[in-house]
C-alpha cells in the first residue's frame, strides 16, 4: 500500500502567463506558495477476490471492469499514460474541497503519479513529476489547465515559477527569512465564498481571449517581480505586498467577465471597507477561496464583517508531493512473478 501526501497551493501573482498559449510566446512567472492543505492518495493493487477489475474511490465510488471505464479523468488518464492495465484500488481525501482555487486537481494529479510510480518500485524527482502532470493534464486529457500548480504540488514552499518559451519551467524558491514569511502570513486571511464552476470552462474563456489581453498579462508578469522584490526586502512595509494584491484583482477581474459575480464583487468590498489592504479571488473564478491581506489589528473586524462566510487557518509549508507510507506488496509481487514465469515456460 502507497499514500501520497500532496500539499495545496496558494497563487499570490502572474496567473494566466502560465498557460502555454501565453508562455510559449511571451514567457510567464508566477509568484505562489504552498500550504498546509493537503490531499491524500491511496494506492494498491486491487486482490482478486472482489467482483470488479478496479475501484475508485472520492466523492463517488466506482468499481470497474477495465481501467479505461473509470470515469474520473485524471485517474483514468494516469493509469493511461503510465501503461497499468492491472486492478487497482485508488482513494482520494483532501482536507479541503475541490473546485476552490486552491490547485487541488493537479495536487490530485500530482499525488496519483507519485503513488503509481511507487507502486511500481519506481522513484520520481520533482521536475519530472511536475512535467509528467502538466503531460497528462494537458496533452493526454486535453484540459484547459496552466502550468504552475502542477509544479507547485511537487515541489512544495514559496516560489517563483518562471515558464520558458522554450516550454521548460524553473522553479526558484524566494530567499527570504522565515521572519518575513511569518509576518506575511499573519497578514492573509482565506474565507470560503462557495463552490465554483469547473475551473477548465473559465480557463477555456480566458485562453480563448488571451490575444486580446496582452497588455494585462504584461502588467501582472510585472508584479511578480515587484511581489519578489518586497518579501525579499525586510525593510519594505509589508502593507505594500497588500497594495499589490489589490492591484492584481483589478487587472485579474478585467480578463474576463467570468472571473467574478456581484457577490464576489460585494465580498471583496466588504473586506476592503473592514480594514483589508487588498485581497483576491484564488484560481480561475468563478467562487471558491478568497484570499486578504489584513494587518492583524483589523483581523477581528473582518472576520466580523465576513460572519456568513467560513474563514480557514492556514500556515505555509515547503514539503511538495512525497511517500507518506510505503508498504511494498512483496508477497503479491512474488505471486505476480511466478505466474508470469509460468505463462512464458
Amino acid at each position: 500500500m502507497i499514500i501520497t501526501r500532496t500539499p495545496l497551493r496558494i497563487s499570490f501573482f502572474g496567473g494566466g502567463t502560465d498557460y502555454p498559449v501565453w508562455y510559449r510566446q511571451h514567457g510567464g512567472s508566477v509568484l505562489a506558495t504552498t500550504i498546509d492543505k493537503c490531499c491524500y492518495i491511496t494506492c494498491r493493487r486491487l486482490p482478486p477476490f472482489f467482483d470488479c477489475h478496479s475501484r475508485v474511490l472520492y466523492s463517488r465510488v466506482e468499481n470497474v471492469q477495465t481501467n479505461d471505464a473509470i470515469q474520473h479523468p485524471s485517474v483514468r488518464g494516469c493509469l493511461k499514460y503510465l501503461g497499468i492495465e492491472e486492478g487497482v484500488e485508488i482513494h482520494h481525501v483532501a482536507d479541503l474541497p475541490a473546485r476552490t482555487g486552491l490547485g487541488t486537481s493537479s495536487a490530485f494529479t500530482v499525488g496519483l503519479l507519485l503513488g503509481l510510480y511507487a507502486l511500481q518500485n519506481k522513484m520520481r524527482d520533482k521536475q519530472a513529476l511536475a512535467e509528467d502532470a502538466i503531460r497528462v493534464e494537458q496533452e493526454l486529457l486535453q484540459e484547459a489547465v496552466g502550468s504552475q500548480d502542477q509544479a507547485s504540488a511537487a515541489y512544495g514552499g514559496f516560489n517563483r515559477i518562471n515558464f520558458r518559451t522554450d516550454g521548460s519551467i524553473e522553479v526558484m524558491p524566494v530567499l527570504t527569512t522565515q521572519s518575513r514569511l511569518t509576518e506575511l502570513v499573519q497578514h492573509l486571511a482565506l474565507y470560503f465564498t462557495g463552490f465554483s464552476r469547473t475551473a477548465s470552462e473559465i480557463a477555456k474563456e480566458q485562453i480563448r481571449l488571451t490575444g486580446q489581453r496582452e497588455q494585462e498579462l504584461r502588467m501582472m508578469f510585472q508584479l511578480v517581480g515587484q511581489a519578489e522584490a518586497i518579501i525579499t526586502d525586510p525593510k519594505r512595509p509589508i502593507e505594500e505586498f497588500g497594495r499589490l494584491l489589490h492591484e492584481g484583482w483589478e487587472i485579474k477581474r478585467s480578463l474576463t467577465q467570468k472571473i467574478t459575480n456581484p457577490e464576489i464583487d460585494e465580498i471583496y468590498r466588504a473586506g476592503r471597507s473592514a480594514g483589508a489592504v487588498g485581497g483576491k479571488l484564488l484560481g480561475a473564478g468563478g467562487g471558491g477561496f478568497m484570499l486578504f491581506f489584513v494587518p492583524p489589528e483589523r483581523r477581528q473586524e473582518l472576520r466580523k464583517r465576513l460572519s456568513k462566510l467560513l474563514c480557514v487557518p492556514f500556515g505555509f509549508s515547503n514539503r511538495g508531493s512525497h511517500v507518506a507510507v510505503y508498504e511494498p506488496e512483496e508477497a503479491y509481487d512474488r505471486a505476480l512473478a511466478k505466474e508470469r514465469e509460468e505463462a512464458y515456460a
